[in-house]
């Protein structure tokens, strides 16, 4: 059993642009459960099946395996739920990786960071970009997301404003 440690803010302006090593188009959806999420994911020429507790907090039980592409896009199209489309760009900073999360679609102009850690209350570099920490705030995970789109939110417009300082 693997347990993931994952603190999660919302990415400020556009300064962490220049710093981007890598992107990647996800297209992933949910295929329900009450106790955990179950996601299918495409991750550019990937695919990956994973399987996470639904408590709220940095540390969460998490399974992943790799599976065939032609496999996950058979679920994306016929089994899943609520869909969430992203690029998730990758920015190091003094040895940390950050994976910027920048979603399309129902969830466009919400941009969040994740950093994963050995422990929840490791330090980390933080950036000027990096804003509040949501960590715990259930409504920024994915699954939530693609439930409730931040299209959808009434404070939507103050936190636009939020991160685009």
């Amino acid at each position: 059993m693997g347990i993931e440690i994952e603190r999660k803010f919302l990415v400020r302006g556009d300064a962490w642009r220049t710093q981007v090593s890598r992107r990647i188009a996800m297209d992933q959806g949910y295929l329900g459960g009450e106790r955990c999420s179950v996601r299918v994911r495409l991750e550019g020429d990937d695919a990956r099946l994973n399987i996470k507790s639904r408590e709220a907090g940095a540390s969460r039980i998490e399974f992943e395996y790799a599976i065939p592409v032609p496999d996950a896009q058979d679920m994306l199209a016929r089994l899943s739920g609520p869909r969430v489309t992203k690029t998730r760009h990758h920015v190091e900073v003094d040895g940390a990786l950050f994976e910027i999360d920048e979603f399309a679609g129902e969830n466009a102009g919400l941009i969040v960071a994740e950093i994963e850690l050995d422990a929840v209350d490791a330090p980390f570099p933080r950036p000027d970009w990096l804003g509040r920490e949501i960590t715990d705030e259930v409504r920024f995970y994915n699954l939530r997301l693609a439930e409730t789109p931040f299209s959808t939110w009434p404070d939507r417009a103050a936190l636009i404003e939020e991160i685009a300082c």
